[in-house]
């Protein structure tokens, strides 16, 4: 899979995505990040990509010509027009199925946002998709473009390796994961679960999932409103206090 990033400080990207599990997969030729500059791409002489918005108001904005230079020189060294992602906080939440879906393209372009934005022409003209990954604002795209590609990338076959597997993850199935632990079985006074211990791995599933719906019903019961739920599951959540009828988000 490639991804081509269109930022103001490739640097930052650079040095972001090119350690652990995204780097070496990128030494295996399993993925392909590159950074593309969007002020190699400006005509202005003083190499400026930003002007006043119209209408007044305060800062200032990326102007559209360079960043439509810069993704036509992308574009050129692609069989077809690339899927193009802007990073803004106006856009949908980024979640775990969204990482899904876009881990099959094999190309992607993420366009990094600064200043105030971007002039909505350059969006308009990429066709481009709008994600946030939360509801709050950074000083620039390059973060939470790192964050997409990290967690699309860990969707690619061969990205994680059998000890890493993404099969169980946090939100898989719209569910928190549930505690994990590991040696010592005693620490500081603190025990691991008996149950964990006991070899049976089917009281073990059966923790894990009631651990699972207990912890997402605590930290995030918003997200019980579109989990995969069984009769058990519901038996189980009602017993904690929780209805249907009745949830509200966390």
């Amino acid at each position: 899979m490639q991804f081509h990033i269109m930022t103001l400080f490739p640097d930052m990207v650079k040095t972001g995505l090119c350690t652990s599990i995204i780097g070496r997969a990128q030494r295996d030729g399993i993925l392909q990040v590159d950074t593309w500059n969007i002020r190699d791409y400006t005509l202005e002489k003083h190499g400026h990509v930003d002007d006043y918005p119209y209408g007044g108001g305060a800062g200032m904005l990326m102007q559209a010509d360079p960043i439509l230079r810069c993704y036509r020189a992308i574009s050129a060294r692609c069989s077809q027009a690339p899927r193009v992602i802007y990073t803004t906080p106006q856009g949908m939440l980024f979640t775990q199925s969204a990482a899904k879906a876009l881990a099959k393209e094999d190309v992607l372009v993420i366009l990094c946002g600064h200043y105030e934005g971007v002039d909505e022409r350059a969006l308009s003209l990429l066709n481009a998709e709008c994600y946030s990954i939360g509801d709050y604002v950074l000083t620039g795209g390059e973060l939470p473009a790192m964050v997409m590609a990290d967690a699309i990338s860990r969707m690619v076959p061969g990205v994680l390796k059998n000890r890493e597997s993404g099969e169980e993850e946090s939100f898989e199935g719209d569910l928190l994961e549930y505690p994990q632990y590991t040696r010592p079985d005693c620490y500081e006074g603190l025990l691991v679960p008996p149950v964990l211990l006991s070899g049976d791995h089917g009281k073990v599933n059966a923790w894990r999932r009631e651990q699972s719906l207990r912890r997402t019903l605590l930290r995030r019961p918003d997200l019980l409103r579109t989990a995969e739920l069984g009769k058990q599951d519901l038996e189980f959540l009602s017993r904690l206090g929780y209805s249907p009828e009745t949830a509200e988000d966390g």
